[in-house]
């Protein structure tokens, strides 16, 4: 079930000259949450941004119903975002879409990008239940890392970078983790790296879900601006994703 709830800004956290992190609270009781679901975020009106901005759940606080959301600025919308202040009051539709699945014991993160952003609670998820996972990811250089300590807190963490400034040189699908026969593979990223990862597994026999980041406009599943191809015809990503298991998807 979706709730549309205010929350108050509680923190608006720069990490990098692109990345930032909000933590919303809400007075009301937290609706549960899954791993890989979103939000849809409304930005302070009066605002040029009609539509509400699909922002994927970072991770969640249940004892004080805050949420976190890590965004990177690529536009209006989110250059709008990272300009809200404490106290101030925004709108959410959430939770959105269908989540990652727990499955396995020995367990590989691949995010590239902001796609890190839902794998912080799918990775403390695992935590829970006595898992640590291995946690690769990549950026374009150094400059653009985030803090790695949560990360470390439940993962073995490894990094890639394009320039080499940091960690293994090249990208993700090149780092020498790859190589390791996991239970299972959890990724979200650039639609290439996604693509590359999944068929690397996929030839291994090894169960890779995917978590898509198709633009979004309604989130309601009505207007199909997140359609995406599979084997079982066009699905919407906003509803019956964002994540699905690779073998499903036609790139």
């Amino acid at each position: 079930m979706k709730y549309c709830s205010d929350f108050t800004i509680v923190e608006n956290k720069a990490l990098n000259p692109t990345f930032f992190r909000l933590k919303l609270q809400s007075k009301d009781k937290l609706a549960p949450v899954k791993a890989g679901q979103f939000v849809e975020i409304q930005t302070i009106q009066p605002s040029s941004v009609l539509l509400r901005r699909p922002i994927s759940i970072h991770d969640v606080d249940e004892e004080s119903n805050s949420l976190y959301l890590l965004i990177q600025k690529v536009g209006k919308g989110s250059n709008e975002l990272s300009n809200l202040e404490e106290n101030q009051t925004v709108n959410l539709i959430y939770p959105c879409g269908n989540g990652f699945d727990i499955k396995g014991n020995d367990v590989l993160l691949v995010g590239g990008g902001v796609g890190i952003a839902p794998l912080l609670y799918l990775s403390k998820c695992f935590h829970k239940q006595g898992i640590k996972p291995t946690m690769l990811m990549g950026f374009r250089t150094k400059e653009q890392m985030i803090p790695l300590d949560e990360f470390e807190s439940f993962c073995n963490v490894y990094i890639s970078t394009q320039d080499g400034s940091f960690g293994q040189k090249g990208l993700v699908t090149e780092n020498t983790v790859m190589n390791h026969v996991y239970d299972t593979v959890y990724t979200c990223g650039p639609s290439p790296m996604m693509q590359s990862i999944a068929c690397f597994f996929e030839q291994k026999g090894i169960p890779c879900f995917v978590s898509l980041e198709n633009k979004m406009a309604c989130g309601i599943g009505a207007c199909l601006c997140c359609a995406q191809n599979t084997h079982e015809g066009y699905k919407c990503t906003c509803t019956d994703g964002p994540v699905f298991d690779s073998k499903e998807i036609i790139w």
